[in-house]
This record gives C-alpha cells, structure tokens and sequence, in this order.
C-alpha cells in the first residue's frame, strides 16, 4: 500500500491489495515493483552497448561531484570494459595510493590492464606484489601473470603460472592457449592431454555453453583432427 501511494499508481491497485491481499500483493510486485526494475537494467545495458562511453562520462561527473574510492573504482572498470586500458590504469595506480584499503582486487585489474596495454613489465611488477596472496593464487589473473612472463621468454615461470588455470570444466578459452603454448614449447604430450581434455568435456557442456564455447570446441577439435 506505501508503494502504492508514494508512486501515485492508478487506485485500483488498493482494492485488490485489500480485497484479494496475497494475489493482488504478488500481482502488484511483478507488474510494478520487478518488471520496472528489469525495465531500467535492459534499458540501461542497451543504453551502454549502443553509447559505451555514455556510462564513462556519467561516471566522470559523478567523481568530479564526488572524489570517493568508489567512484574512482567504478569509472576505471568502465574505462576497463571498453578497452580505454591507459585511463583504466592510470585510475587504478590513483586507487592504490589510498594505503587504508587492501587493494588486491585493484591490482588484480591493473595487473590486467597493463597486460592488455603491452605493458609486460609494469604488469609483472604489480602482480609480485600479490603472488602469494591467496585471490591471487589459482586464478585468471595468475594465468595473466602466466602470459606476461611468456611475452618476456621467461618461458619456464610462465608455464607453471598458466597451468593453474587446467582445471576440468572451467576455464576452456584459457586452457586452450595454455595447450598453445606447451604446444610452443614442444610440450605436445601435455598440451593433447589438455585439448583432450577439452573436447571429452565438451561433450557435457549445455546448448548455452556450447554456444558460448564453439570457437573454442571448434579449435580444439582442429588441433586433435591434426594430430
């Protein structure tokens, strides 16, 4: 009823509400409450496909309205998910100044960052800060570390940074450039136990995963066709 009447909905509403309480509450929330709430993040993520740097600016004038480590956070992960990886970075490095915060999860996306921009070595140097930490260890952004000490010839550091990621139905894009490299390296017995790997485990995935992973299946299936 305070729902109601504080979004001025057409009247009605309130004799369902009250005569008919559990249909005419549960009637009332998907038509007004959830559907508007979905309403507003398709329109919001279509808004973004359509104008990507939309989101950008509105997120620079709210830091610019209000210099908060959150704010800064969230327009350096937008400039992130457009690919701007220099202003992504430059806004993570001012993240880290702020010494009250653990910082790991920004780290983590400059490590990225950096890595995305060619920038091999500053990205080495951010991710030994956190190696050992434990949203570090066992995870992508370990497997990025992997391909930047690739990109350096320091061939041996990356191969055991990159094999964490081999693990079985997860991980299928990574684990294929992980088979890649061993591949590079004239590792084939490791790198086809991995493709192998691969293809029996795409014979479970679901219609939505295969969709999503069909280039993948598709190269790794070349390789062992090849073989």
């Amino acid at each position: 009823m305070y729902h109601v009447f504080k979004h001025k909905n057409e009247y009605y509403w309130v004799f369902l509400i009250i005569f008919v309480p559990v249909i005419g509450c549960a009637v009332y929330l998907i038509s007004n409450v959830y559907n508007k709430r979905d309403a507003e993040k398709v329109a919001s993520d279509i808004t973004s496909i359509i104008n990507p740097t939309k989101k950008v600016r509105d997120l620079e004038s709210k830091l610019q309205f209000s210099d908060t480590y959150q704010n800064r956070l969230n327009l350096a992960d937008a400039y992130f998910e457009i690919s701007d990886y220099s202003n992504a970075s430059l806004h993570y490095e001012q993240l880290l100044e702020d010494k009250s915060q653990s910082n790991v999860f920004v780290k983590k996306k400059l490590l990225e960052s950096y890595y995305y921009a060619q920038e091999y070595e500053k990205a080495i140097e951010i991710a030994e800060t956190i190696k050992d930490h434990q949203e570090f260890v066992n995870t992508i952004s370990q497997f990025t570390y992997g391909l930047c000490l690739e990109k350096l010839n320091r061939f041996d550091e990356a191969e055991t940074n990159m094999k964490v990621i081999n693990q079985r139905y997860s991980h299928y894009n990574e684990r294929l450039v992980l088979a890649e490299f061993l591949l590079s390296q004239q590792k084939n017995d490791d790198a086809y136990d991995i493709l192998n790997d691969i293809n029996a485990e795409s014979q479970h995935m679901t219609k939505p995963n295969r969709r999503i992973y069909r280039a993948t299946i598709n190269k790794v299936k070349d390789y062992l066709n090849k073989a």
